[in-house]
C-alpha cells in the first residue's frame, strides 16, 4: 500500500489581535486538522509571510493545503505562495497561481468574463458615471467585504468623489460597479476526477433590512454581530427545480472553465428584477470555516468536512495546468 503524503497546512501570518476576516483562518485550520486526522494524514501547520523562503523547506512526499488568502494584509498577493509551490513542484489544494491572480483582480476578472460572454455588471475606474442608476464602490483586490459598507452604494454623480474617499481611507485601487438592485446568490463548486461538482445554490436573503440601507453583504453584515444587518442576512438554499438554479449553474461552470479553476471555488451573483443573473466575483480560494458559504453548501449537499478535505487532496494530486 502506498503511504499517504504528509499534509502541510499553509496560512498567512496574522496580526497578534487579528480582525474578524483574518481570524477566521484559525477556524479553517481547526476544520482541516480534524479532517486530516480522520483521514489518516500526518500534518503540520506553517504560517507564511513575505519571506517566502520558508516554503523552500517543503520537500519529500508532501501535499500543501493552501489557506493563504493574502500576505502582509494584502489580498493582492494571494498568488505568490501557489506560484512558489508550482516552481518547487509541490502539489497543493485549490487553483493554480494564474487562476488566483486573474480572479483576485476584480477588474481583470471583469475583462476576462466580458470577453468570454459571461454577464457581469458594467464598471468604471474613475470619474462620474453616465446616466441614472446607482453604483457600488469596491476594492480591486481586497476581499471579505473589506471597505464595503452602506455608504458604498452611490448615485452616478458621486462615483468620482467616493472613489477618491475610499482610496484615501484604505489605500490601494478602487472601482465602481453598476449596482444590481435585486437578489444575491452564491454557488460553490467542488472538483472531482469527473469534473467540477455544482453544490446547492445559496441565496443571501435580506430580511427586514434597516430602511434605506442597500441590500448588500457589506462588512458589518458579514463580520460585525453588533450591526443589525448581521442578524438580518440569512442564507437560504434555492430549490433545484427553480429555473434560476440551472442558469446560475451554467454560468458558474462557464467561470470555472474561463479562469481555469481547480479544487474548489465560489461564484457570487446578483439577479436583477427581470430575472437576469450577473456574475459579481469569482473566488478561487473560498473560506473553509464551518459557518462560511462553501462549507454550508457542502453540508446542504450531504458532504462532511472530512469528505470535502479528502476530495480537495485528491484533486491536488492532479497537476495544475
Amino acid at each position: 500500500m502506498t503511504a499517504q503524503p504528509t499534509a502541510v497546512i499553509l496560512h498567512g501570518v496574522t496580526a497578534p489581535d487579528p480582525a474578524p476576516e483574518d481570524a477566521d483562518v484559525f477556524d479553517q485550520i481547526a476544520l482541516v486538522e480534524d479532517a486530516l486526522r480522520a483521514l489518516g494524514y500526518a500534518n503540520h501547520v506553517q504560517a507564511v509571510g513575505l519571506d517566502l523562503s520558508v516554503l523552500s523547506g517543503l520537500s519529500g512526499d508532501i501535499v500543501a493545503v493552501n489557506l493563504v488568502e493574502g500576505l502582509a494584509g494584502q489580498d493582492r498577493l494571494i498568488a505568490l505562495v501557489p506560484a512558489v509551490l508550482e516552481a518547487l513542484g509541490v502539489p497543493f489544494t485549490g487553483s493554480g497561481s494564474i487562476a488566483l491572480a486573474l480572479s483576485n483582480d476584480k477588474l481583470a476578472a471583469k475583462r476576462l468574463m466580458a470577453a468570454a460572454g459571461i454577464p457581469t455588471p458594467m464598471v468604471l475606474a474613475g470619474g462620474a458615471a453616465p446616466g441614472e442608476g446607482r453604483w457600488i464602490v469596491k476594492s480591486v483586490s481586497e476581499h471579505g467585504s473589506k471597505g464595503l459598507d452602506a455608504a458604498s452604494v452611490v448615485a452616478g454623480c458621486a462615483v468620482g468623489e467616493k472613489l477618491a474617499e475610499r482610496q484615501r481611507a484604505y489605500g490601494g485601487h478602487w472601482f465602481a460597479e453598476r449596482f444590481i438592485d435585486g437578489r444575491e446568490f452564491n454557488l460553490s463548486l467542488l472538483d472531482s476526477l469527473d469534473g467540477p461538482r455544482v453544490l446547492p445554490v445559496a441565496e443571501m436573503a435580506f430580511v427586514d433590512f434597516p430602511a434605506g440601507r442597500a441590500r448588500i453583504v457589506d462588512y458589518g453584515a458579514k463580520w460585525d454581530p453588533a450591526d443589525p444587518a448581521y442578524h438580518r442576512t440569512e442564507r437560504r438554499f434555492l430549490p433545484p427545480a427553480d429555473p434560476l438554479h440551472a442558469r446560475l449553474e451554467t454560468l458558474a461552470l462557464a467561470c470555472w472553465r474561463c479562469f481555469g479553476l481547480s479544487g474548489y471555488a465560489r461564484v457570487d451573483f446578483r439577479v436583477d428584477d427581470t430575472g437576469n443573473p450577473f456574475v459579481l466575483e469569482v473566488n478561487a480560494n473560498p473560506c473553509l470555516a464551518p459557518d462560511a458559504g462553501f462549507m454550508a453548501a457542502a453540508a446542504q449537499a450531504g458532504l462532511t468536512p472530512d469528505s470535502v478535505v479528502g476530495t480537495l487532496l485528491e484533486a491536488a494530486l492532479v497537476p495544475h495546468s
